[in-house]
């Protein structure tokens, strides 16, 4: 069995740094003692009581898992105001889903880029705070803030008329079963050989644990994916291309062409 990771006592410490208090400070607010508290900011508290994991947790307003699972100190200042708001998995009993991001000297989140050539490697290294830093990194100032963001390289011509090759940028979604039917995605799935896909998503979760993608290029056909072989759903935002598409042909366009056969067929009729 691989090794459990616990982050308790980093994390303790973490949280209090973060409110830029001193251990007097919080150990007076919780009640303990100061000692108490270093024990358990160092690591020397090996198995904390259920008092007290139950008392750091009512404090913080994190639940248990959290705590002990999730590594804090790689997450963003938006990802740990989620945490403290109640979007966690853990409280209600689900998993959590935590995506690992990158953040400015102002601690704002990046919008990583996902090359074509580091595709293969998303897949296993998609949660590792180590991968996701080493993936080109901008902004943009129009995209609102406390969101996460990433733009992936499209390939193929299943989502025309949205160009083959542009670059669509997408807000992660955390909450899968409020994903709206008809809004398009990317998904990433486990799946090799398919594993990036742009699709529209109809929403059968509830129902059935799946989700049915459809192409906007009708010479697709949908098929359907079960949520246990998805890992990260980002919803569509825009996109990026060099390609400028084909305009449409105007209502005056078409009567101009009908007019012109017209009169070619009654140059052809006066010839008879």
């Amino acid at each position: 069995m691989d090794k459990v990771s616990i982050f308790w006592a980093t994390n303790l410490r973490h949280l209090r740094q973060r409110l830029q208090w001193s251990q007097d400070e919080l150990a007076e607010r919780l009640g303990i003692t100061r000692s108490k508290l270093n024990a358990h900011e160092n690591g020397n508290t090996i198995n904390p009581t259920a008092e007290d994991l139950i008392r750091f947790s009512g404090y913080f307003k994190m639940s248990i898992d959290s705590l002990l699972k999730i590594d804090l100190t790689q997450l963003s200042e938006t990802k740990i105001k989620e945490l403290e708001s109640g979007n966690d998995g853990y409280a209600s009993g689900s998993k959590l889903r935590v995506l690992a991001t990158t953040v400015d000297a102002k601690n704002n989140e990046n919008i990583e880029f996902v090359p074509i050539r580091a595709r293969a490697g998303y897949i296993a290294g998609h949660s590792d705070p180590e991968f996701i830093a080493a993936l080109p990194k901008f902004t943009l100032p129009h995209l609102p803030q406390n969101r996460s963001y990433r733009m992936f390289p499209t390939v193929g011509d299943s989502m025309l008329p949205i160009p083959e090759g542009c670059f669509v940028i997408a807000e992660y979604v955390q909450d899968w079963l409020e994903l709206k039917d008809g809004i398009l995605c990317i998904l990433i799935l486990k799946s090799s050989g398919n594993d990036f896909v742009f699709k529209k998503v109809e929403n059968r979760i509830k129902t059935n644990r799946t989700l049915m993608l459809h192409s906007l290029n009708e010479n697709y056909t949908p098929y359907e994916v079960a949520v246990g072989d998805v890992l990260e759903i980002w919803k569509y935002v825009n996109y990026v291309s060099d390609t400028i598409p084909a305009g449409n042909i105007s209502m005056m366009q078409i009567a101009k062409s009908l007019k012109e056969i017209q009169v070619d067929l009654g140059k052809l009729s006066a010839q008879k």
